[in-house]
């Protein structure tokens, strides 16, 4: 049997009316009153309507959250903490993936102006800022890098700094003819440039000079692509002795190339990733990474969207910055007795 506000109520021996400002969380409710209130909740397991009350609102009590792949397992992993922050709102989230086309991307951003959905959290990899400007002002953070001081709220972690304390740990533990792979020229590659400055950055602060033959491209980052980009590091003939993934499923794949090889990690070569992904607790050797706050972020970008959706949606845009650790572990510094 479902319970009602009026059997809350008839329990508490109060109007419907104090059991509504309860559960609605107003603040001018005496707190014995509460107290007899959330006693009754409680007693009768009773659960609000939240369809009649978002209906009430002119809310749908959905959001969605749009990202390139799911394939890469930090999008997957993102979306996961995104859906347990959400949920702590009673809000269902309806999940998109947009192969970071500007058609496909298109289609998400212009789909938030049919108030289907409550917001948007949205991880665009080749829009511009230009081209969400003129939405409807249904609510929208952004995450990742492509769109800089945009038009929407917006959850980063700083890709130049992190890059620059990774190649400072291969540095630092007497690497020096350290390989990248990731780099890419396009427009959508944002992130791949930032972590390409870091890098450059760290060698520049450690006076090893910039080697394009140590920079490998990578039109996409999967697996297959870093084993590819590992593989024509060392037929060039430059021979790195550590590498830097721009991302952990390219250093997965670095791993597969440098063990089909015979090289060893990382006496030979150290190879190191960044995200933080599961899979890089599990690969023999265990993967040294750059692991951002997954679950910070998506609860930063959960908060700024409960902000503009319950408040004040002309205040001007906000950045907030989420943490990264380094994660240093058996492909940098070998197995500990």
């Amino acid at each position: 049997m479902r319970h009602r506000l009026k059997d809350v109520a008839e329990r508490a021996g109060v109007s419907v009316k104090t059991v509504s400002n309860v559960v609605n969380g107003y603040a001018h409710v005496r707190p014995d009153t509460r107290a007899r209130v959330e006693e009754a909740i409680a007693a009768l397991n009773y659960r609000p309507n939240l369809s009649a009350r978002n209906l009430r609102k002119g809310r749908t009590g959905i959001i969605a959250l749009a990202v390139p792949e799911l394939d890469i397992p930090y999008f997957a992993e993102l979306a996961r903490h995104v859906v347990s922050a959400a949920a702590e709102l009673g809000w269902t989230v309806l999940i998109d993936q947009t192969g970071g086309g500007r058609e496909q991307e298109r289609v998400v951003a212009s789909g938030i102006t049919d108030h289907l959905i409550d917001g948007l959290i949205f991880s665009p990899l080749a829009l511009t800022a230009d081209d969400l400007v003129n939405l409807d002002g249904t609510p929208m953070v952004l995450l990742g890098e492509r769109v800089d001081r945009g038009p929407a709220d917006h959850v980063v972690i700083d890709n130049v700094a992190a890059a620059r304390e990774i190649t400072n740990h291969l540095v630092g533990l007497g690497r020096r003819r350290i390989a990248a792979i990731g780099s890419q020229r396009t427009p959508e590659g944002a992130s791949a440039r930032l972590r390409l400055d870091g890098y450059r950055s760290a060698l520049a602060e450690a006076g090893l000079g910039y080697d394009e033959a140590l920079v490998a491209p990578a039109p996409v980052w999967h697996r297959a692509d870093g084993a590819a980009a590992m593989r024509h590091l060392l037929s060039s003939g430059v021979r790195p002795d550590a590498v830097f993934c721009f991302n952990d499923t390219l250093a997965l794949g670095a791993l597969r190339a440098l063990h089909e090889t015979g090289l060893r990690v990382p006496e030979d070569v150290a190879v190191a990733g960044f995200d933080g992904i599961e899979d890089g607790r599990f690969s023999v050797p265990t993967l040294t990474t750059i692991a951002p706050d997954k679950e910070r972020i998506a609860r930063l970008a959960v908060e700024l969207l409960a902000n503009r959706i319950e408040g004040d949606r002309s205040a001007p845009p906000r950045e907030l910055a989420a943490p990264y650790r380094l994660e240093p572990r058996e492909s940098t510094q070998g197995r500990h007795p």
